[in-house]
């Protein structure tokens, strides 16, 4: 008895496996689920869960979740990189600026000296000019 019921059971878990009837991944999780945590409804619910949300996304949990994590990590590195370019770009512009404002300020000085280098020799010719 015990060898027809042993003979059956391997029948038909092979007839599951091998011929596709049942997708393994599937039935794999909620199964395991059952046997660690002894609780069968956290299964049967896992099970409904899974199959709803490839019936809604057209994908399993796991890829869709596995994809929206790629996702957010390409645009995370997107974003950084974004964020580095403006931080080199402020730099540079910030420096450029630096640089001008220093560049005017010498600039305007040398116009003040010159300018009056100007008028002290401006004066000087008027005097010379009343003295001839």
């Amino acid at each position: 008895m015990i060898l027809k019921l042993l003979k059956l059971s391997f029948f038909l878990t092979s007839f599951l496996f091998l011929t596709g009837f049942i997708p393994l991944q599937a039935v794999l999780g909620p199964t395991i689920t059952a046997a660690t945590s002894g609780n069968l409804v956290k299964a049967t619910a896992q099970l409904v869960f899974d199959s709803e949300f490839k019936k809604k996304t057209g994908k399993s949990s796991l890829s869709y979740i596995t994809e929206e994590v790629s996702k957010n990590n390409e645009q995370r590195r997107i974003n950084n990189d974004f964020n580095d370019l403006i931080e080199k770009r402020v730099k540079i512009v910030h420096q450029k600026l630096v640089d001008q404002n220093n560049e005017t300020k010498i600039i305007k000085d040398f116009k003040l000296i010159v300018e009056k280098r100007v008028k002290l020799t401006h004066e000087k010719l008027i005097q010379q000019k009343f003295n001839q």
